[in-house]
């Protein structure tokens, strides 16, 4: 297996290319011309749709450009301040959907106690969540994937810095009863890179772990 690459976008990404650039890769990796690849970007405001996005969560259709997306989940927002990492990895040796997305919640968990918060999952509530200093909770991090073949595309979505009043325009991934957060507003003044580099790392010590399918 060729060793994973990744690869950083300095500036915000078009989702229609974005999406086009995943699955051009994902054909490439599958056919072993090109490597797995994690590719860490932030995308304009946009609401992006998943297979099991209901239309009456869509709040205020007109703001920003909504995509239909082929990956798992409901609406969601992706903007600035969001950091995206896409995960085009080949999973053929161990066709576990269940056991991937167990690690994409760990990596982000991992990540986030480097930061001092303590990431949590839900049963139910795909993603990432954490305890509010004043009580209740909020979302931190988003996951939507999308098999080919066996080849992973889509990923993680963590919220830095963006721009939170955005998400008010859906309902994010289906849930009215709760709201999203992110460092900053957590007081964490994390820059971009920052995060990068413990994503980066934390992805080596979780994602590539073939035993580690827990949180």
């Amino acid at each position: 297996m060729l060793p994973i690459e990744w690869k950083t976008s300095p500036e915000p990404v078009d989702y229609p290319a974005a999406v086009a650039a995943m699955e051009a890769r994902v054909a490439a990796i599958h056919a072993g011309t090109e490597a797995p690849l994690v590719w860490l970007l932030e995308h304009p405001p946009l609401y992006t749709a998943g297979t099991s996005a209901q239309a009456s969560d869509l709040l205020t259709p007109k703001r920003f450009p909504v995509y239909q997306s082929g990956r798992g989940g409901q609406y969601t927002y992706h903007g600035p301040g969001q950091r995206i990492a896409y995960a085009m990895l080949d999973l053929r040796e161990e066709q576990d959907v269940r056991c991937f997305v167990r690690k994409l919640e760990k990596w982000i968990i991992n990540t986030l106690q480097h930061f001092d918060i303590s990431g949590e999952i839900r049963d139910g509530r795909v993603g990432v969540w954490v305890p509010l200093p004043g009580g209740g909770e909020a979302k931190i991090a988003a996951i939507g994937i999308r098999l080919k073949r066996w080849i992973s595309y889509h990923g993680i979505a963590l919220n830095v810095d963006p721009d939170l009043e955005h998400f008010s325009g859906i309902v994010p991934c289906g849930i009215r009863d709760h709201g999203v957060t992110s460092l900053r507003a957590l007081g964490i003044n994390a820059t971009m890179q920052e995060v990068d580099t413990v994503l980066k790392r934390e992805f080596e010590r979780t994602m590539l772990d073939g035993t580690n399918c827990s949180t």
